[in-house]
């Protein structure tokens, strides 16, 4: 019962833990990435791809960093808090419950901001958020987060892994 228990708190909080494990091996690579930014930023990208791989497996996901503007991998303490991939499942094409759904309950974690459906082409299905400072584009598989992580985002990305991503696994 204490397993199951577990696996549902666990469950709950995805996002939160892939948060804190990204910045604790951050943490623990500082030095390496500091000086690689002096020798070669291919280095460094090779290194931030290296350690977002590394917790990604250990969340069964794939973790991207993208650096819309390249002067942000100068900065060590921005690596994890903004403009993230996540990638459960790239195949998937179909979202496991209704979009109204989702669209509802993004609604009640985030607040007013637009949301819209995308990537509505050859039996796909997606919904873009339109916030203040930036977007998040939802797929059934993956989302792509392209502003800065607040405590909001937090809980609607808890919410998709758990409740969109592991839908069939909590069945």
């Amino acid at each position: 019962m204490a397993s199951e228990d577990n696996q549902a708190s666990y469950q709950d909080s995805v996002f939160s833990s892939v948060l804190s494990d990204l910045k604790v091996n951050f943490d623990l690579n500082e030095n390496v990435i500091r000086s690689l930014l002096n020798k070669n930023i291919y280095l460094v990208f090779n290194k931030i791809n290296e350690i977002t791989s590394f917790v990604g497996k250990r969340h069964g996901l794939d973790l991207q960093l993208h650096f819309p503007d390249s002067q942000k991998i100068f900065n060590l303490n921005s690596y994890g808090t903004e403009n993230m991939g996540i990638i459960y499942d790239k195949f998937r094409k179909k979202f496991p419950i209704q979009r109204d759904l989702i669209k509802e309950r993004i609604s009640q974690i985030i607040g007013n901001v637009s949301i819209t459906d995308a990537y509505m082409y050859e039996g796909k299905e997606g919904i873009r958020i339109v916030l203040k400072d930036g977007r998040i584009e939802i797929m059934p598989g993956s989302v792509h987060i392209w502003c800065k992580i607040n405590p909001e985002i937090v809980s609607l990305m808890n919410w998709i892994i758990r409740d969109i991503f592991y839908f069939e696994k909590n069945k």
